[in-house]
This record gives structure tokens, sequence and C-alpha cells, in this order.
């Protein structure tokens, strides 16, 4: 029997959410920005240790200024990616907070933070002192890439393999 999980993808503006979910759904990436309005919902089916698991993807429009994330669309949740733009620092922060606002909303869920756009290193504006502080404290930190792939389906299982109980 096939386990179904709900995981939200939550971050910033423009920091890849969309572009991440396209590419390990679809095996697909485009260079074309596509703005979310509201939640998009996918789904993949995997295999963790031999048990098949459907992660429903919820992909919720970016935070800014102008807009936040809706609590409605956090209920129900089992999981959560947090992704932030590798190149922008502000965007690991907002992250951060609406890991919090998550946590204060629905408890502790697993989850998996996704520092994207790992293709442009040379413009990166978190530096690794950071992630490695993060890392210590206890979050599962991975570099990803939806234009090469790298790292994404590896943060995907990794979130996959939480969210299922011991076997």
């Amino acid at each position: 029997m096939t386990t179904r999980k709900k995981v939200c993808m939550l971050g910033a503006y423009a920091v890849g959410k969309t572009s991440l979910v396209s590419r390990w759904v679809h095996s697909l990436f485009s260079d074309r920005y596509q703005t979310t309005v509201g939640v998009k919902i996918d789904k993949h089916d995997t295999s963790v240790d031999g048990r098949p698991v459907t992660l429903l993807l919820w992909d919720i429009h970016g935070e800014d200024e102008l807009q936040t994330v809706r609590e409605s669309y956090l209920k129900g949740s089992d999981g959560l990616v947090l992704v932030a733009d590798g190149t922008r620092a502000a965007t690991l922060d907002k992250a951060l907070e609406l890991s919090q606002r998550a946590d204060t909303l629905l408890g502790s869920r697993p989850s998996v933070l996704m520092i994207n756009k790992s293709d442009l290193l040379g413009e990166w504006d978190i530096d690794d002192d950071r992630l490695a502080d993060l890392a210590r404290a206890g979050w599962t930190v991975v570099r990803t890439s939806a234009k090469t792939g790298d790292g994404v389906p590896a943060a995907f299982e990794t979130l996959a393999r939480r969210l299922l109980p011991e076997a």
C-alpha cells in the first residue's frame, strides 16, 4: 500500500520552488520565470527502502512584502521543503522565518532546507559558514540546482524517508 504525504514548499518570491518541483516531478527546467498564484499541487511517486510513497507537493506562492503565505495552505502538511536562493542571502532568512511560523502553527514537522541555484556558485551571497552553522543546529541543508538537477532527488528523497514511520 502506498503512503501519501502532503509536503509544502515554502520560501521567498523567485527562489525556484516551482522549478525544483518541475525538475523532480517532470525532469524539466525552463529559464522562463513562472509566478505561482496561490498554490499549485503536483504529485510524485517514489520508493524509500522498497516502500512506495506519494508526495503531494504543494508549491505555495512566494512570500514578499506584498504577499504572505496563507496558513490554511499549511494545514494537514506532513513535511516542509524550505527553499532559499543561494545568490540572495535575505531569502535564507525568509525561509527560516517561514519554518518558524509553520512550527508555531502546526508543531514541528520533518523538513529539508534546499539552497537553490548551486549552478551559480560564483554569484552566491550565502557563505559556507552560515550553512555549516545551520547543519550543526540540526538542519538538513542540501545545495540544489533546479537547472542541472544537482541535489534535487537527494533532497526530496531525504524528506520522504523522514516522513515514513520506522520499518
